[in-house]
């Protein structure tokens, strides 16, 4: 599992943009934009483990993260959650 830091030191001259609060989540980054990679089950399950029901947490993560755009390195996110 990557973190924040591990990334900022690997890619030192990219803008990388995170989501806070779930730096478990991150699978990766993209090679060729360096954007942020993010699991989309890890995410949901910190919502839940936040205290949210799996459906408040679904509903959260399309409207407050899927749908959010912060710009060109806006992280993207994996839906792994059919693995």
């Amino acid at each position: 599992i990557m973190n924040r830091l591990d990334l900022q030191d690997f890619f030192p001259d990219a803008e990388l943009l995170f989501l806070d609060g779930h730096d478990n989540a991150i699978l990766g980054v993209e090679q060729n934009t360096y954007r942020v990679a993010y699991s989309v089950t890890k995410i949901l399950k910190n919502l839940v483990d936040e205290g949210l029901s799996y459906e408040e947490a679904l509903e959260y993560y399309d409207f407050n993260i899927a749908c959010a755009y912060v710009g060109e390195q806006t992280p993207f996110y994996i839906d792994d959650t059919l693995i």
